[in-house]
């Protein structure tokens, strides 16, 4: 499966999308910084994994291509505002912060492993200048109103602002740490202090945008009516920038856990967020406020769920390997994985091989419990489709630790006895309504109850009921 993502991003970087009902790339979007970005930032993992040791050479002509293409949309004028930034797409006059603040990590990535000097040299242009510039030059010009330590979204080529600045720009911290690592110059950890300072205030009252005066009101704001929404992939760029540069801080863990724990509801009974986000969560009355995932949002997150949330990675990687081509689509709906739109993401493909190719299972004392004690089961999944029909679906086995229940452990419903109950352990996602598969007999899951330790995920346990043969 890797290999056929990996084949994905070697036919289509550095366009944004390939359409495969026309077995052709997007032309209408093009090419751009963030598919050539993402792409990148897999090919160098891939490079130097062993898996693709028969693939080093093609991986390597891939990431020159790539970093090449990046300084060819790199604004060179001097003169310009735009000066040291990527051209947003083929056709664009605009040059984001956002796009240089993936194109560093990137470009520093193709200059290991080629040693191209020039890549170097783009990273010094689009952090130490257009970066520094697009956090300074607004106050100065008057553009905001005063400093504040943010980034104006972006610039034109004919030096037009777009003032607003955006909490997808914490992933900027991953190329300010980049750059002071590699420098040892101040100026880089200044530039992200300024910017955490701005930026955390927004992030953790789950806003997307500040808009400054003079053009804007000076305030925070979502997005929808009564501004209760916000893009869940602007929230795992953050949460990832902010989770590489401070760890699993208390602000990292409150906005993860917010938004992780928002539900399935009466309109999208089928939303599953331990796989994987909704496209518009609504944060002030706790619901997806889309039907369809946000796919890219499952890799973004990989850092985090791999080391603090290790069942949600577990849940995540087992259903893109029981729906590989599925995944390959930017946005997918939540009951039966159908794509949205005919359109395969570049980026979207990045981000989850890069989940695939950084995965490891789950391991604690209580996993080598099971390995050793366990016993398989299936799970089958309740889903509810939009009709209002409930299926089981996605079958998957796991190993789990299956006990007897005694009476005093149990308030027996009417109609029930003690021998229709049974007690599992186990670490893998379950959810209160799956059906689950134990010795041929299929059960019913009641209420999942979880248990951490220092805030990692030991295991999960449910009572489940027999069902009627």
């Amino acid at each position: 499966m890797l290999n056929d993502y990996l084949d994905f991003v070697l036919e289509n970087a550095p366009y944004f999308y390939y359409l495969p009902s026309e077995g052709t790339v997007d032309m209408e979007w093009g090419r751009g910084p963030a598919p050539a970005s993402f792409a990148i930032e897999f090919l160098a993992e891939a490079y130097a994994a062993e898996e693709f040791a028969d693939r080093k050479s093609e991986i390597y002509s891939k990431i020159v291509e790539l970093a090449d293409y990046l300084l060819s949309i790199q604004c060179v004028n001097a003169d310009k505002l735009a000066y040291g930034g990527f051209r947003s797409r083929d056709d664009s006059a605009y040059y984001y912060s956002i796009d240089a603040m993936r194109a560093v990590p990137a470009l520093l990535k193709a200059y290991d492993v080629t040693g191209t000097s020039s890549y170097l040299d783009s990273v010094l242009l689009a952090g130490g200048t257009f970066l520094f510039n697009m956090q300074h030059k607004p106050s100065e010009l008057g553009v905001h109103e005063e400093y504040y330590g943010g980034f104006a979204q972006a610039v034109t080529i004919e030096d037009s602002w777009l003032p607003e600045m955006h909490v997808v720009d914490l992933y900027g911290l991953v190329a300010l740490d980049c750059l002071h690592v590699r420098t040892n110059e101040a100026k880089y950890s200044a530039m992200a202090s300024d910017a955490l300072g701005f930026y955390r205030t927004g992030f953790e009252g789950l806003y997307l945008k500040f808009t400054p005066k003079p053009s804007g009101d000076g305030a925070w704001h979502r997005i929808g009516d009564g501004e209760t929404q916000i893009y869940d992939d602007d929230f795992g760029y953050a949460l990832y920038g902010l989770f590489q540069h401070e760890g699993w801080t208390a602000s990292v863990k409150n906005v993860y856990e917010r938004l992780n724990t928002v539900s399935a509801c009466a309109e999208h009974p089928a939303y599953d967020a331990a796989f994987c986000w909704a496209g518009y969560l609504d944060v002030v009355n706790r619901k997806p406020a889309c039907n369809y995932y946000d796919v890219v949002t499952a890799g973004i997150l990989h850092p985090l769920r791999n080391g603090y949330d290790p069942s949600a990675a577990e849940h995540s990687v087992s259903i893109v390997l029981r729906n590989p081509e599925a995944f390959k689509y930017w946005g997918v709906k939540f009951d039966d994985y159908t794509p949205v739109e005919n359109k395969q993401s570049t980026i979207t493909v990045s981000w989850i091989a890069r989940l695939l190719l950084n995965y490891r299972p789950f391991f604690s004392a209580f996993a080598k419990i099971l390995r050793t004690y366990g016993e398989e089961i299936i799970i089958r999944r309740r889903k509810h489709k939009s009709s209002g029909e409930i299926v089981y679906t996605d079958e998957a086995s796991a190993l789990a630790l299956v006990r007897p229940v005694k009476a005093e452990d149990l308030f027996i419903a009417s109609g029930h006895g003690l021998g229709e109950y049974v007690r599992i352990y186990l670490t893998i996602h379950i959810a209160h309504g799956d059906h689950v598969v134990i010795r041929g007999v299929e059960y019913e899951v009641q209420p999942v109850q979880e248990f951490r330790f220092r805030d990692r995920l030991m295991y999960r346990t449910a009572l489940c009921r027999r069902l009627n043969e």
